[in-house]
């Protein structure tokens, strides 16, 4: 049998198993959309968003990418960001990198890459602002982690300078942006930061006729 009819069998065996358990499942998880969390994570196969917090299908709003980045061009993200902020009216964002992150490997190296090198920029830009701290950290691989955790905080910081999220903290004082990393040695979410309406920003980022 094909890989692939694996996945249709068991994605068969999957619906037949909720019903059993509930036979309005489906019904009710297509009549509404009610998430209160937008999870900004990475393409890893191995961070599933629903799976690593112990959620259902239809409780977390969910766009993933290389190295969970938050870039402001990036029409995709900020697409689904307005949606889950401005359409679902999320309470929390959600920026979850993880240790072990090939695109965030592969931005400390100088391997041509082509037009992933244009996306690992943005991560390049988050060692040069960091440096000093990250040469300071002997070990290659703490260095690597440091690096994950880093980028994880300035993606969080990028959230906060949208105008969707400046918008919807003047009208509603929501989303909480929270900046995680999970351990794919342990299973175990590390959290890193948490900001909101109320927390400082660099004024060269805060619109103030919103």
């Amino acid at each position: 049998m094909p890989n692939i009819d694996k996945l249709l069998l068991e994605n068969k065996a999957w619906a037949q198993e909720k019903l059993e358990e509930n036979p309005d499942y489906f019904k009710k998880l297509a009549a509404l959309q009610t998430p209160e969390y937008l999870w900004i994570g990475c393409s890893d196969s191995r961070v599933p968003a629903n799976e690593v917090t112990g959620t259902a299908p239809g409780e977390i709003f969910v766009h993933r990418n290389i190295a969970n980045m938050v870039v402001h061009t990036d029409i995709n993200l900020l697409s689904v960001l307005t949606y889950a902020v401005d359409v679902l009216e999320v309470k929390h964002i959600i920026v979850c990198g993880h240790y072990g992150c090939g695109g965030v490997k592969a931005a400390m190296g100088n391997d041509y890459l082509p037009l992933i090198n244009n996306w690992l920029r943005n991560i390049k830009d988050v060692y040069r602002t960091n440096r000093a701290e990250l040469q300071s950290i002997q070990d290659e691989e703490k260095q690597f982690d440091r690096l994950v955790e880093l980028n994880v905080m300035e993606q969080v910081h990028h959230l906060a300078e949208t105008n969707i999220v400046q918008g919807a903290w003047k009208k509603r004082e929501m989303p909480i942006i929270h900046g995680w990393v999970y351990g794919l040695n342990n299973g175990i979410i590390k959290p890193l930061v948490t900001i909101g309406p109320e927390s400082e920003m660099d004024p060269l980022y805060k619109y103030t006729n919103l």
